[in-house]
């Protein structure tokens, strides 16, 4: 599996000034990781997002969204979002802004 290189840039470039900055590749894609907790990545053409539970239902009523179903069992506290979805630099940022938001209230792993 592959991921968009153009929107692993994008992302790249939101995040790599923030303090814990980190990527892997993982689940066939690449994740960005801060202070070692895994924040958002791309797989494919999708934008993957660690929003926790409670936010990844209320933003799986978002368009453009779906769960996140990697291994065929959904994750609950993660979601996609399709290409329509984060097209936009502002859409981008928003969404980037939700998984930086979870991220930042776990206790940092590094």
């Amino acid at each position: 599996m592959a991921y968009d290189e153009d929107l692993a840039q994008r992302v790249r470039l939101l995040l790599k000034r923030r303090k814990g900055f980190s990527e892997r590749k993982m689940f066939g894609g690449i994740c960005f990781m801060l202070h070692g907790n895994m924040c958002c990545g791309v797989i494919r053409e999708r934008l993957m997002l660690r929003l926790g539970e409670k936010n990844a239902r209320k933003a799986l009523e978002e368009p453009d969204t779906h769960e996140m179903d990697f291994t065929g069992k959904p994750l609950k506290s993660m979601i996609y979002v399709e290409q329509a979805g984060y097209e936009s630099a502002e859409d981008l940022k928003y969404w980037i802004h939700q998984a930086v938001k979870f991220a930042q209230s776990l206790p940092a792993k590094d």
